[in-house]
Parts: C-alpha cells; sequence; structure tokens
C-alpha cells in the first residue's frame, strides 16, 4: 500500500514449518525485525533471511570514546545460529552454516531507554526498550537513505560495513565464548555488522 520500510517488534521461538511462512517478509522492501529480549537464542522472524534482524546495545555517554558515547552488546538482546533457515550469500561468518542473527544493531537495553512522543491513547513522552526499540530505529535509518525500493534484504549492509560501528565488548550469554553470543570486533550475533553511522549502510 505504498509502504518503502517495515518494522517488526514482535517474534518468537523459532519452529520446524517457519520457512512456510518467510514468503509473507517478501515484498521487495526493506524489513526489520527484533532478535528477541531473552538472551542468546534464535527467534524467528529475525531468522528469515528475508528480513534485517535487528540486535540490540547498551549505549551510554562516555568523555573518552571516541564518538562521546561507549557502546557494548546489550545482555538480553537474542542472537545465534538459526535451526532451520539456510545461510544467505551475504552472510560469510563461519561458525554457522545457517542464518545467522543478528545482521545489525541500535540502542535496546531499557535501562538506557529512548523517548517517544505518543500520540494515540497514552499521549505525552514515554520511553521504550528492548529489541522492539532497535527495529523500529533501523527501519528509520532505510527510510532515510531512501533506498527501500532498491533493498529487500540486508545484502546492502553486508556489502557496506564500513557504515557501521562495531563493538567488541559484551555478552549475552552462554555459546562456548564464541561470536555467535559475545562482541567481537568485525562481526558478532548479538551486535550484527554493528550500529549505523549514518545512512551509507542502507
Amino acid at each position: 500500500m505504498g509502504a518503502t520500510v517495515i518494522s517488526n517488534s514482535w517474534g518468537f521461538a523459532e519452529f520446524s514449518s517457519e520457512r512456510n511462512y518467510d514468503s509473507y517478509f517478501r515484498h521487495g522492501i526493506p524489513i526489520t525485525a527484533s532478535t528477541g529480549d531473552s538472551g542468546y537464542g534464535v527467534w524467528w522472524p529475525a531468522s528469515s533471511p528475508s528480513v534485517t534482524a535487528v540486535g540490540g546495545t547498551t549505549l551510554v555517554r562516555s568523555s573518552t570514546a571516541a564518538r562521546g558515547w561507549a557502546e557494548t552488546a546489550w545482555s538480553g538482546t537474542g542472537s545465534g545460529c538459526s535451526k532451520y533457515e539456510p545461510k544467505p550469500a551475504f552472510q560469510t561468518d563461519t561458525r554457522c552454516r545457517r542464518r545467522t542473527v543478528a545482521d545489525v544493531s541500535a540502542i535496546a537495553n531499557p535501562k538506557t531507554p529512548v523517548a517517544a512522543y505518543g500520540s494515540y491513547q497514552r499521549r505525552g513522552w514515554l520511553t521504550f526498550g528492548g529489541t522492539s526499540v532497535g527495529a523500529p530505529i533501523v527501519a528509520a535509518v532505510y527510510a532515510l537513505a531512501g533506498n527501500g525500493k532498491k533493498i529487500s534484504t540486508p545484502r546492502y549492509a553486508y556489502a557496506h560495513r564500513r557504515a557501521f560501528s562495531g563493538t567488541s565488548a559484551g555478552s549475552n550469554g552462554s555459546c562456548g565464548g564464541t561470536y555467535l553470543c559475545t562482541a567481537v570486533m568485525g562481526y558478532d550475533g548479538p551486535t550484527g555488522l554493528g550500529t549505523p553511522r549514518g545512512t551509507g549502510g542502507f
């Protein structure tokens, strides 16, 4: 109906027939999905290769950090290796032979929430957290980039890795210390490629 980006702030545990429903997320435009707020583990539809899976970070002011902010992987963000979804060509990490979650990330820790103005039912300024915040933030960056009619998967982001700020601190659970649950420089499960530095990755 004319939308150029769609955001999904919901998800649940993977299930064996989930691939039968992946077509609902193929509309020729970017679709974001939250990776979950329960720590290490994979949610669908974030695991669908057709969506941009958005993980979460903790962002706090810092006088010593180059950007003026210190950022770590949020302990509640979801991540991991899908049980059912095939690995898309744009992902090249080696510890997961299927789809890896996440692709990118945004602030999500409820202890460092973002403010939004409500104009329906609960009116006024409200604060929100969780990857349910991260998904619409990334969707907004897609919208600002204006490439929605050309980009329908995270492939473009993976081809423009320098447009993201990564982090090498933080973990969201136990996975043997691998990048699937522990932040590392470059790509990792909790934060994906990292958080957007402007619109260059979209």
